[in-house]
């Protein structure tokens, strides 16, 4: 068993970079294999998505998806590719979040956003004010609350309307996924969605703050029944 000190050493270090840390460069920091950073920094994923879903949503909320995965590789040949946007792998996940304006974020998987329909129902009182841009899975939202749409082919932000503070938590996730992991897969993209959203919710807080709020919640969380091995693999 591995001293105490290298496992806070290793919540300092998951907690003071801005946008994650791989598994590979944390495994460097602190000297052990990549299979152990691995599964110590899902252990801590884990505390955090469980804490960041008790999240109460209310007042004015912004919504909006963004997909991540099903990544084609384009054929050497011009003649040979296709139009990746409309031939996807099936792999393809959309991460639908619901971010309360100067509060909490709360992200979700699904396979599209139509799917988040009643997850935001059950997550957002009714009759809230909701931005959310002109796609059309989110029509049906109209007959709960007072929608406030923004057609982003026009602009960014009009009459009030906008989801500004929706792409600010998928501009970290996209970075975190090109930046420092390079792939993120879809059986583990909701833990990294959660981390991202409690980094976003929690980037004005000093770093201090942020470890004891971390280790708070490794500390506080129930055995994992998840990452209950050494290693994991899937049986599928």
């Amino acid at each position: 068993k591995r001293p105490l000190r290298d496992y806070l050493l290793a919540i300092a270090i998951f907690v003071n970079s801005v946008k994650g840390h791989s598994a590979l460069q944390l495994s460097r920091e602190l000297g052990c294999q990549y299979k152990t950073a691995f599964v110590l920094a899902h252990k801590l994923r884990e505390g955090i998505e469980l804490e960041q879903r008790k999240a109460e949503i209310s007042g004015e909320c912004e919504v909006d998806g963004a997909y991540f995965g099903g990544h084609q590789k384009p054929k050497n040949e011009v003649a040979d590719r296709i139009d990746r946007r409309i031939e996807q792998t099936g792999k393809r996940r959309v991460v639908v979040v619901m971010r309360q304006r100067r509060g909490r974020t709360l992200p979700f998987v699904f396979g599209k956003e139509s799917d988040a329909i009643p997850v935001i129902r059950e997550r957002i009182p009714f009759g809230s004010i909701v931005h959310a841009d002109e796609a059309g899975g989110w029509d049906a939202l109209h007959a709960f609350y007072d929608m406030r749409r923004i057609n982003h082919s026009v602009s960014f932000s009009k009459d009030g309307a906008c989801t500004n503070q929706a792409e600010s938590f998928f501009s970290r996730l996209r970075r975190a996924e090109f930046g420092q992991h390079h792939k993120i897969s879809g059986r583990y993209l909701g833990r990294y969605a959660s981390e991202m959203a409690w980094r976003e919710d929690n980037r004005r807080l000093p770093n201090g703050a942020q470890f004891s709020a971390v280790a708070a919640m490794a500390l506080g969380h129930p055995i994992s029944r998840e990452w209950c091995g050494y290693w994991q693999r899937s049986a599928k």
